[in-house]
């Protein structure tokens, strides 16, 4: 036996004597204490990383990062299933952006060059383009309110990932450092907002995210959903033809809407 285990079972055995003592005494098991309610605390230390890592985002002309996402789905067996989803991504400041949704699930292709958004189904070769906003949180957030198309990681790509982070913050503090996560140290926290409860794991050197991992606070099942950012690549080159894609122009053009509800039965 390892003096680990050694460590974790003497009080066990200290409280399982005294509880035999006890009895054998005939006195009475005193109840539980009552628990107190957890204080929620926003540390200064841990809103500094996020600042840290906002601004180090918000300073990048341009970027480029692979995202790893994990998402839980409820199943009839009871535990979850984890579906999986990979985006490589592509920024240059204020109006470019490409994303390539590779899988699992249908490849699809985003662009935006500073006038138009455009949605690409490469297998059935049928593109959706419409008019955006002049800046890549513009576009974001038209793609969102046009057809329902949100990425998990669309707060890394803003103006400023820190002001919406700091204002909704119900609750935020340091855990301590890993070496397990992207290949670097990371440095862990967590922050929470009345909607989702998220852990971080922030570069110790270079401050780039390079996990997250998430719980929404109205799901009943707690389904976890994880976010791995790997590949970042800071304020290189990227050339023009890098948001832009022929094919995707030339396909067929269908309408640019949220796409439709399956029938009730269907559900």
């Amino acid at each position: 036996m390892s003096l680990r285990h050694r460590v974790w079972l003497a009080p066990l055995a200290a409280f399982a004597l005294s509880a035999v003592l006890a009895g054998a005494a005939g006195a009475e098991t005193p109840a539980p204490a009552a628990k107190e309610p957890i204080k929620l605390i926003v540390e200064p230390g841990a809103m500094k990383l996020l600042k840290e890592a906002s601004d180090r985002l918000a300073a990048a002309k341009s970027l480029s990062f692979t995202a790893t996402v994990g998402y839980e789905y409820p199943s009839q067996l009871g535990p979850p299933i984890e579906y999986t989803v990979r985006y490589d991504v592509a920024m240059k400041r204020p109006d470019r952006l490409r994303i390539l949704t590779l899988g699992d699930g249908p490849v699809s292709e985003f662009y935006y060059d500073g006038a138009q958004i455009m949605a690409y189904a490469p297998a059935e070769h049928l593109v959706a383009m419409a008019d955006a906003p002049p800046s890549v949180e513009g576009a974001l957030k038209a793609a969102f309110e046009i057809a329902d198309i949100y990425f998990p990681f669309t707060d890394l790509l803003v103006a400023d990932p820190y002001a919406a982070l700091s204002a909704e913050a119900a609750l935020a503090f340091y855990i301590g450092t890993s070496d397990n996560v992207g290949g670097v140290r990371t440095e862990m926290m967590v922050w929470s907002s009345k909607d989702i409860f998220m852990q971080l794991w922030i570069g110790a050197e270079d401050k780039l995210p390079r996990r997250v991992r998430a719980v929404y606070k109205d799901d009943p099942l707690r389904l976890r959903h994880q976010l791995d950012l790997t590949g970042w690549k800071l304020d290189g080159e990227l050339p023009g033809e890098t948001f832009a894609s022929d094919k995707a122009k030339s396909a067929p053009h269908i309408a640019f809407q949220r796409p439709a509800k399956a029938p009730a039965a269907a559900q």
